[in-house]
């Protein structure tokens, strides 16, 4: 009797077995198109045997646990190229509309603008004693200081765009951080009773995989299951059960970083001192808009305003020798900036200038209206090397700042495709590891329920054993 127990016990045991299982499958199912879940399976073990006599007898088999399929190397090189790709990215994108505008095949550019103004002093040489001809010189001249200015605004206005960008990446870093925390106890109430955390285990890496697109992390697991991370090299957001948010900031003008632009701030505690962490961060979406903000569009912005500066520095001091359509000594041509920063911004031709164009010079000897030399010798000034402490001309300089971005966006765009085909790659293997494929699960369901239908089919014969037995006292 005691022998039939027994296989009515291991028949019960065997069909939790494939219920579990089964469960587990239908999980795996569901979870199919889930970002960042490992597919799961139910370890089975042998059953602890009982001893009879000199006989060990055989108890069936239980379940052990639930486990998942992943490989951590695997997730660390996603994470490690993820970073990668999102600093392409981030570069990528900003670039693309830095190239915009100073883009002159739909639209008329500096370059161009540059060109008409020292042109019409070739108009005024020819014919010196026109007033429409003076007239045409001071509108291309406001046309060309509008487009230095149109230039400095849009560099500008990006730079703006991208703390708007760091100010919501920001955000939602904090909100990560605080998830990851929450996951960080989840995770260790669970396993402390003996039991993987599959699924919250799952979710932390998604949003490991997810913080390392967006900023330069450092992550260590320790014994009890918890994480800490750190962004750039001092920042611990995340401790224990514990995270602490940046904060963003306007503040005043160091390193590349001008005035106003905003600055990436941790603070420890309450009571410790917060401090910048933006210099730290070197990769990641965020790393990428702030390599754009503040090397390449103030690195762009300097040599516009250098560029601005020159060429109406080099204007003046031409147009200060000659003399204008009344006899009088040449006024300085152009407002000059006092400072070579945002020259390009703060250019404007001289306003006595702009309300009576006879004041422009043209002759190199008062009361001479047919003398053309002053306007001849301007208008020389394209081809003089003005720039590069003499080694190139305005044109080839600007053409030299184009050809430069142009080179630069297309490393960025080239670098970001190559990540993203890494990352695609690797996901791949993931995918082959760790995703769910609906066919196997189709398989393992048949194969379960066949294991339920035969562990039915044991207890049904181990009940008509007891019929059996119970009828030879009849």
């Amino acid at each position: 009797m005691a022998k039939i127990h027994a296989m009515m016990d291991i028949g019960k045991r065997s069909m939790m077995n494939s219920q579990t299982a089964l469960q587990t499958v239908s999980h795996n199912i569901a979870n199919k198109s889930t970002e960042g879940y490992s597919r799961q399976r139910v370890e089975q073990v042998t059953a602890e045997p009982i001893g009879e006599g000199r006989l060990r007898m055989g108890m069936g088999s239980k379940a052990s646990q639930v486990t998942r399929t992943n490989n951590s190397f695997l997730e660390k090189q996603i994470a490690h190229e993820s970073g990668k790709m999102g600093f392409g990215n981030g570069q990528a994108e900003n670039l693309g509309r830095v190239e915009q505008i100073f883009n002159e095949q739909i639209n008329k550019g500096l370059n161009q603008f540059m060109g008409t103004f020292f042109n019409s002093f070739r108009e005024l040489a020819n014919n010196p004693e026109s007033l429409a001809t003076r007239s045409i010189v001071k509108e291309s001249a406001e046309f060309m200081t509008r487009d230095f200015k149109r230039i400095n605004t849009q560099l500008k206005d990006i730079q703006a765009d991208i703390d708007n960008q760091v100010s919501s990446q920001v955000q939602e870093i904090n909100s990560m951080t605080k998830e990851i925390a929450k996951l960080n106890e989840s995770i260790e109430k669970v396993e402390i009773q003996g039991m993987p955390a599959n699924d919250e285990r799952d979710r932390r890496d998604l949003l490991i995989k997810k913080l390392g697109e967006k900023v330069n992390i450092k992550c260590s697991e320790g014994d009890n299951g918890k994480v800490g991370i750190t962004i750039g090299n001092t920042a611990m957001v995340v401790s224990g059960y514990e995270s602490v948010d940046l904060k963003v900031d306007r503040t005043p003008e160091h390193g590349k970083k001008r005035e106003g632009q905003l600055d990436i701030i941790f603070q420890q505690t309450n009571h410790s001192t917060p401090f910048a962490v933006t210099d730290q961060i070197k990769s990641g979406q965020l790393g990428g808009a702030l390599h754009i903000r503040d090397n390449v569009i103030n690195d762009l912005l300097a040599q516009i305003d250098e560029m601005a500066f020159s060429v109406a520095k080099s204007v003046n001091e031409v147009h200060t020798l000659g003399y204008n359509g009344y006899g009088e000594h040449g006024l300085e041509f152009f407002d000059l900036p006092v400072s070579l920063r945002d020259a390009s911004e703060n250019l404007n031709v001289n306003s006595a200038i702009s309300k009576d164009v006879l004041k422009i010079s043209s002759a190199a000897e008062p009361n001479s209206p047919a003398d053309n030399r002053v306007a001849n010798v301007l208008s020389s000034l394209q081809y003089q090397k003005l720039m590069d402490n003499g080694t190139s001309t305005a044109g080839d300089y600007y053409n030299g700042i184009v050809g430069k971005l142009a080179v630069v966006t297309n490393k960025a765009n080239m670098e970001a495709e190559h990540q993203k085909s890494i990352v695609a790659q690797l996901n791949n293997v993931r995918e082959s590891i760790s995703g769910v494929s609906l066919d196997e699960e189709a398989i393992k369901m048949i194969e379960y329920q066949k294991s339920f239908d035969a562990s039915a089919r044991l207890i049904r014969t181990a009940d008509e054993m007891f019929d059996t037995v119970l009828n030879l006292k009849r």
